[in-house]
């Protein structure tokens, strides 16, 4: 099952104004490919990192407008990523989705404590994770909470 949770960010906005650049983190560099693909086919611009430092690095030449990163890498992992990104004015308010097979409580606990916007689970289906970027889109309430499902 793959899931969103939208939350509301720190000034209560909805997080709806992704444009359409995606940066991908992940040291797996076969799952960086497919969610490149995938991404690429969906009609978005895609960047790619193969861990933390590397994601920061790129992030100081380029904006983006969206992060999926996954939790566990060597070095810096998604959630202290994730932590970076919320002490920078420019990616304070980006949305990070978590890409994760791992969805213990704690985990998930301090990732949403650091600023996460979404966990989708591995293995994912293409379309819904397509969708779940796409809720990132759509106008919704300040906080409304989105919650994709697939089977």
């Amino acid at each position: 099952m793959s899931r969103l949770w939208r939350h509301k960010d720190r000034k209560g906005k909805a997080e709806a104004s992704m444009k359409n650049k995606i940066l991908i983190v992940d040291d797996d560099r076969l799952i960086r490919q497919l969610l490149s693909l995938i991404l690429r086919s969906a009609g978005y611009s895609v960047v790619e990192a193969v861990n933390g430092e590397d994601a920061l690095d790129k992030l100081k030449e380029i904006a983006i407008d969206l992060v999926i990163t996954d939790l566990r890498m060597p070095g810096i992992d998604g959630i202290e990523l994730t932590r970076e990104l919320r002490m920078n004015p420019e990616y304070e308010y980006v949305p990070v989705i978590m890409l994760t097979s791992d969805f213990m409580g704690y985990k998930r606990r301090e990732g949403e404590q650091a600023g996460v916007n979404g966990w989708i689970s591995k293995p994912f289906i293409p379309q819904q994770l397509v969708r779940t970027i796409r809720e990132f889109q759509s106008d919704r309430e300040p906080g409304e909470l989105a919650c994709n499902q697939a089977s």
